[in-house]
């Protein structure tokens, strides 16, 4: 197939990529732009498969069936709680591909260059070996620090991602863990990787390649082991980017221009989202991208008082009197699965002329949009449900707020306590409010370790039990 319809199908995915992206920034685009990257990727797909330099057929749609296959699987089994831990194994099965990919080149450097030293005809090769035999002395440089970086960022990106699907899954500990001097054994590997480069810059030798690949999957390791539980939503968004440059990087080797493009969207968007999250948190990028740094010294302040439970009937009749109703959600309302009853709870209080609106904090459960997607799939309107800086100046103003499984995002520590490890963090303000009530399964401190002083306060009671199950109960005693 001629390589004009290959670019002009380029092209025209590129943009439904762009389109995408753009029209998932609201609630009543996003379907919409789900469908824009589909068609995208499916027309990307098979401009590739018919384009120049194609080949093995059969392997090829092989696997894409079998991809296809188990992406359905997937789509079908997974909760929507388990929708972090899924991005961050996807986020690592890219950066493997970048890897695969990075040393692939470089195989095919090494053959391209034997091939023409032993006299071989340069027109027998196809493909990117093809390219490859084109490429000018400085350009097979240029092109070999490309797939370094490629394989760099991968490596990082997948043992990362591995490590941050283990956190989120909950199969590996939570809380921040490293080695025994880790900043310095991180340097230590970064060190290594530049040293490696310079090595496989000046030879094209396969072992520094290796080197490299071996510090970076510690890299990668090492700093996501290094960062606490609290910040995973962060890491998350970062891993994202991380993917999005090591496409990037790749598509610079195999000089796939429509790699190159989405890789930048990816890695750009995933940063952005990086740098807005850790905005919402008060919290350095550098200091939780490295983990350790930043942190605060000294005790935490000391939490008095006792959590005084209630029960439904409480919280009905307080909702009976109240006019304005705000109900922040959380990852317990994800684990409770917990939404239609939420959803049910909001049709029966708006259709009694309540006020009810839903607050939202940006790190709101483990991925970010988290709450805003369990929302829309109960169907509640999109206009009642609000970001943190639209509301967080109406709680003294609101009769009753209920929170459903959240912890440091209504966390007053944030404020309250200098030595917190959330200190400084924007949070939504819901102790202002005149009664608050927490569904929550027990005292426990949650996802972060780290206790609420809301608990606690005068105008808060304690809504014990499954968040469903609780809601459930509440929703028998509202008519």
């Amino acid at each position: 197939m001629d390589i004009g319809f290959t670019t002009a199908a380029y092209v025209v995915a590129a943009v439904l990529f762009i389109l995408s992206l753009g029209g998932l920034s609201g609630h009543e685009s996003a379907k919409r732009a789900v469908w824009y990257g589909i068609v995208g990727m499916g027309l990307a797909v098979g401009a590739t498969l018919i384009g120049p330099g194609s080949g093995f057929w059969l392997v090829s749609l092989v696997l894409i069936g079998l991809g296809g296959f188990i992406g359905m699987q997937l789509a079908q089994r997974v909760q929507m709680t388990q929708m972090p831990e899924l991005v961050a194994a996807m986020h690592s099965l890219v950066g493997l591909a970048a890897v695969f990919v990075g040393f692939n080149a470089d195989l095919e450097i090494t053959n391209v260059k034997a091939a023409l030293a032993g006299g071989g005809d340069l027109e027998s090769l196809t493909g990117f070996a093809a390219l490859v035999a084109k490429k000018t002395a400085v350009e097979i440089n240029i092109l070999r620090v490309e797939l370094f970086l490629g394989i760099f960022i991968g490596a990082i990106t997948f043992t990362g991602s591995v490590v941050a699907y283990g956190k989120l899954a909950g199969r590996v500990n939570t809380t921040a863990t490293q080695l025994p001097g880790g900043h310095a054994l991180n340097a230590g590997a970064a060190l290594l990787t530049v040293v490696s480069l310079l090595w496989y810059f000046q030879s094209g030798d396969l072992l520094p390649l290796l080197i490299m690949t071996v510090a970076a999957l510690f890299i990668g390791w090492h700093l996501i082991m290094g960062i606490g539980g609290a910040d995973m939503p962060v890491v998350v968004s970062m891993l994202n980017s991380y993917s999005g440059w090591a496409a990037a990087a790749i598509g610079f080797s195999l000089g796939n221009d429509l790699l190159i493009v989405v890789g930048a969207l990816v890695g750009s968007s995933g940063a952005i989202l990086s740098y807005i999250m850790c905005k919402a948190m008060n919290r350095s990028f550098v200091s939780v991208i490295l983990g350790g740094f930043g942190g605060t010294s000294g005790p935490q302040m000391a939490v008095e008082g006792e959590q005084v439970a209630i029960e439904a009937d409480g919280v009905a009749a307080a909702l009976d009197e109240a006019d304005s109703v705000v109900i922040i959600p959380g990852y317990g309302m994800a684990v409770a699965q917990a939404q239609q009853s939420v959803s049910e709870l909001t049709k029966r209080l708006r259709a009694a002329g309540k006020n009810v609106r839903f607050a939202i904090h940006p790190v709101a459960g483990r991925l970010p949009g988290h709450m805003n997607v369990l929302l829309a799939e109960a169907k509640v309107p999109y206009d009642i449900v609000l970001e943190m800086d639209e509301i967080n100046d109406d709680f003294p103003d609101t009769d009753v707020v209920i929170v459903i499984g959240s912890n440091d995002i209504v966390n007053p520590a944030a404020q309250d306590d200098p030595n917190s490890p959330i200190a400084g963090m924007p949070v939504l303000e819901c102790w202002k409010a005149k009664q608050v009530f927490v569904s929550k399964r027990g005292q426990g401190t949650g996802y972060s370790g780290i206790e609420n002083p809301l608990f606690f306060k005068e105008n808060t009671r304690m809504f014990y039990g499954d968040a469903k199950a609780s809601l459930d109960k509440l929703l028998t005693k509202i008519s």
